[in-house]
């Protein structure tokens, strides 16, 4: 299976630790925040593939965050488990009409946690993330990082790699320069907007003239991902 991190929220030491070891027995790689400023700021810079967020926080509250991260699309498509000591069934709906996939209640076993992690992961892992994905005989597969067509495997550099896999898991949208900086290079990133157009023009040597035109210019706004024509 391939590598997953999971960022852990929680302002008690203590329960990080626990999780931190039952992720670690796991196989799973994991990042850890005390408080909402720095687990959105991680959540940014990192793109976790999954967030542990405890309710109460000091500051911003946990389910303040996870409606935060809900509403930027972004961030949006990140799975989110809630860690409460809540139990009420109200607070539980809360939970999870701000977004959140799951809600666990403590005190939990690391056994649960994990099993309920996995359950989530399943549910929500998109194509191109763990399975090959395929347009117009273009086939791009994340466990070999290989990207070929019918005929032969393509060289392509990591830059343009993530770009590739980011457009195929995300077609039929448009995206500016700036997002697709926050989405494959991450937010804390500090690179000039324009760096984006020369490794689409890299990618684009590099699919060759039967599937360049798959990487669409939208004029004053960036660039689209699609089969249909421009």
């Amino acid at each position: 299976m391939a590598e997953k991190t999971v960022l852990i929220v929680d302002d008690e030491p203590s329960i990080r630790e626990m999780i931190a070891v039952a992720l670690e027995m796991a196989d799973y790689n994991y990042l850890e925040a005390a408080d909402a400023r720095e687990a959105h700021a991680l959540v940014v810079d990192k793109q976790p593939d999954l967030i542990l967020l405890d309710w109460m926080l000091p500051g911003t509250s946990g389910v303040e965050l996870a409606r935060r991260l809900k509403k930027d699309e972004t961030t949006a498509e990140i799975p989110i488990i809630m860690l409460t000591a809540k139990v009420e069934e109200d607070n539980k709906i809360q939970g999870l009409e701000v977004g959140a996939d799951d809600y666990i209640t403590k005190p939990f076993s690391p056994r649960e946690l994990v099993a309920r992690l996995k359950a989530v992961l399943r549910r929500t892992t998109p194509a191109g993330v763990e399975s090959p994905i395929e347009v117009d005989g273009l086939t791009l597969d994340p466990v070999g990082h290989r990207v070929f067509t019918p005929e032969a495997e393509l060289s392509i550099g990591p830059t343009e790699y993530r770009l590739l896999q980011f457009f195929m898991t995300h077609q039929e949208r448009v995206y500016t320069r700036s997002q697709l900086l926050d989405q494959v290079w991450g937010g804390n990133v500090y690179v000039e907007e324009r760096t984006v157009d020369v490794h689409i023009r890299r990618l684009r040597k590099a699919l060759g003239d039967q599937h360049d035109h798959l990487i669409q210019t939208v004029r004053g706004t960036g660039y689209r991902f699609s089969t249909r024509a421009a």
